[in-house]
């Protein structure tokens, strides 16, 4: 019994922590322009709303205590490994998480992606309000033309295809 309710109340903070409150925000939808911000990623370089505009670009939102996240980052990681040598643009951005924390959650699962840890909500505030993941498909110049939440998280074949097509080759 004990052991159950520990479970649960676990289960219970994960989800908050994915969904956590409505705060003040954007709340971007495909058809609209990503906006501009500055983050510094993971290697100390800087990452431009700009410089995402200038190709096809995948950016996610995430936090390494949430369970969709968890699903979600080993297929951004083959996304990645997929179409980072074929020019496409990434942005991993944590929502209010320290880097040590991600650098460990990385090292553990294998990921190579380049992240940005933000302490607070002030970047992903400039595109949503709740929820992660949350996974922006762009077309060069910057219009958003898919969004990815947790509802359901995307799979391997839904980005691949979607990035695809972005870049002009289109797989049906």
């Amino acid at each position: 019994m004990k052991r159950s309710l520990v479970y649960i109340i676990s289960v219970v903070l994960a989800t908050v922590s994915c969904i956590n409150e409505k705060t003040e925000g954007a709340d971007l939808a495909a058809g609209d322009l990503i906006p501009d911000f500055t983050v510094t990623m993971n290697d100390g370089t800087e990452l431009t709303g700009a410089m995402i505009r200038e190709a096809p670009s995948c950016i996610m939102f995430f936090h390494t205590s949430c369970p969709d996240c968890r699903q979600a980052l080993p297929v951004m990681q083959k996304i990645y490994d997929e179409y980072e040598s074929k020019g496409v643009r990434f942005a991993l951005i944590s929502r209010e998480e320290e880097g040590d924390t991600i650098a460990a959650f990385w090292k553990e699962h294998g990921l190579t992606m380049p992240y940005s840890a933000q302490k607070t909500r002030k970047i992903y505030n400039l595109f949503a309000q709740t929820r992660v993941p949350r996974i922006y498909v762009c077309e060069k110049g910057g219009t958003i033309r898919f969004i990815h939440t947790d509802a359901p998280v995307p799979e391997f074949e839904d980005l691949d295809k979607e990035i695809s097509c972005i870049c002009g080759t289109c797989k049906e």
